[in-house]
């Protein structure tokens, strides 16, 4: 990058706060990425996004304030796909299959390439008093009581249970996976063996599997897709 190009990108994050803030939090995403919250100091931070460490504190006081601005990245994003989806999910009369593994997919991924940030997600969100308050979980939780009310689900679902049961396990298992993932390969493995085990347990633990023909066929590996 020359010195001029350096130059405007500064005077623009002078000029648009706004931007200056997504840069930090961008930064601050890439070190608990990389190294968790241990690694995070807003010194580091702010060499990162190209800023000094007195406007790296002027939006955000805190290494705690930026964790937790992070923890609504994460929830936020997540919370778009997971609607996205559930729009598609109020059509279950028509047997559509397709929603509930992109839904299925599309956590699963986002786990499997930032293990270290849905960790910190899961654990802020174990932590809280009120978990509902994020939108994630509560749109994650939301899109399993329309399943759970629809004429496609096994009876009396606990779906507060199944929500964590299921978010637990999409967040912890790369943790618990990571140190043998060693290249692209080993994380498409891992992720396929996720996929796998999410379905079934949607499949078998919410849903009458024979409504969903297609998925079931996945399952079992009829079309050579997940099964092994």
């Amino acid at each position: 990058m020359s010195k001029n190009a350096d130059a405007d990108g500064k005077s623009l994050r002078r000029r648009n706060p706004e931007a200056t803030r997504k840069t930090i939090l961008a930064a601050a995403r890439t070190v608990l990425a990389s190294d968790g919250p241990d690694g995070l100091s807003m010194s580091r931070v702010a060499h990162l996004a190209g800023v000094n460490r007195g406007t790296a504190y002027q939006h955000f006081e805190t290494r705690e304030a930026l964790i937790k601005a992070t923890v609504e990245w994460v929830s936020e994003h997540l919370a778009k796909s997971v609607k996205n989806t559930q729009t598609k999910l109020g059509e279950l009369s028509e047997r559509d299959e397709s929603p509930f593994y992109e839904m299925i997919a599309g956590v699963g991924d986002f786990a499997i390439k930032n293990p270290e940030l849905g960790r910190i997600w899961l654990f802020e969100i174990l932590a809280s008093e009120r978990p509902e308050e994020d939108v994630f979980f509560r749109q994650f939780k939301s899109a399993a009581e329309d399943l759970a009310k629809s004429d496609v689900s096994q009876d009396d679902i606990d779906t507060e249970v199944f929500s964590v049961m299921l978010l637990a396990g999409y967040f912890l298992w790369p943790t618990w996976t990571g140190a043998r993932a060693k290249n692209g390969a080993q994380r498409r493995a891992i992720s396929h063996r996720m996929r796998k085990e999410m379905l079934r347990s949607w499949l078998f633990g919410t849903l009458r599997p024979n409504a969903f023909p297609e998925l079931a066929q996945l399952l079992h590996g009829d079309d050579g897709s997940i099964s092994s």
